[in-house]
């Protein structure tokens, strides 16, 4: 079994038409059905159905992608980590990360890091926390920062770098807008903008009011903390977000208070695997990391 044959088996899989896993390839059509029909004739099984131009995946041929599409992810990595090993100053970051830090926390940290050392790349993913540790614990990435941070997982490690508090956002008109403080449940019979379901600032806002004694309306869902912002401008809700979400972008039409009943925080921190070691540079990212928000933390003290 050739890498070649791997690779193109891929391909064909992921467009289901030889044509066009060829024109993607670079490569005859002839030559990409000859190498999969090799392919097939070695493990003495039939992966792929011919219907007209296009074709489909059998049982069998859905289980053999899965298992090659790891392998050359394996691959791949194992290439990079050669060469993060010759230069880890050169190397790539494969990092995941929550919309919730996309605006503030993220860019301070790359621009930090890249002062330092401006010769590695980031390969960014953006995703709710649990996309993010099915993409850690699957290799798709090799660190993600995300809030609040799991702790006592058999696959991956936490680290908890700081806490922060969640904040009301109201419109500017709003009957609450004056006030200095608020509990949160002053807020029983707003309609609320949330994140869906399943995400964790969801999960954090609708156990606090819970906790208080009611559940939240929610009249609109969003998964970018802009959008959540911009609804609450308009006027259709009310939200609560983390402090830091809105540290440099408040939208005008809108007034953040503090929360006085429940406290409410989230941790925010970062996850690496157990079952492997860091690449090179992802090392360096993390040793960065650690020396970063301790500094930060001294600051503040």
């Amino acid at each position: 079994m050739e890498l070649r044959q791997i690779q193109y088996f891929i391909e064909v899989a992921k467009r289901e038409h030889v044509t066009e896993a060829a024109n993607a390839l670079h490569v005859a059509q002839s030559a990409v059905s000859r190498q999969i029909a090799n392919l097939e004739a070695e493990l003495g099984v039939q992966l792929l159905l011919r219907e007209g131009r296009n074709v489909r995946l059998t049982t069998i041929g859905r289980i053999f992608q899965e298992h090659a599409e790891k392998a050359i992810l394996a691959i791949e990595k194992a290439q990079v980590e050669i060469k993060e090993f010759l230069d880890p100053e050169r190397g790539t970051i494969r990092l995941g990360f929550p919309s919730s830090m996309a605006s503030h926390i993220l860019p301070r940290v790359i621009s930090a890091f890249r002062a330092k050392y401006p010769h590695i790349n980031f390969q960014l993913r953006q995703g709710s926390s649990r996309q993010l540790i099915h993409d850690l614990v699957r290799g798709e990435v090799e660190l993600a920062m995300v809030a609040p941070v799991p702790t006592d997982e058999k696959e991956f490690a936490g680290e908890v770098f700081f806490s922060e508090k969640l904040v009301a956002l109201l419109p500017i008109g709003h009957e609450l807008s004056d006030q200095p403080l608020l509990r949160l449940d002053q807020l029983r019979n707003q309609s609320f903008v949330l994140f869906p379901s399943g995400f964790v600032l969801n999960r954090l806002v609708v156990n606090a009011c819970q906790q208080m004694g009611f559940t939240p309306d929610i009249s609109f869902e969003g998964e970018d903390i802009d959008a959540i912002k911009g609804l609450v401008a308009a006027g259709l809700g009310v939200t609560l977000l983390p402090e830091i979400t809105l540290m440099e972008s408040i939208p005008r039409t809108t007034v953040k208070i503090p929360i006085s009943e429940p406290e409410l925080t989230r941790t925010v921190g970062i996850i690496i695997p157990k079952n492997r070691e860091l690449p090179p540079s992802e090392k360096l990212f993390h040793q960065f990391l650690q020396e970063f928000f301790s500094n930060l933390d001294r600051f503040r003290s």
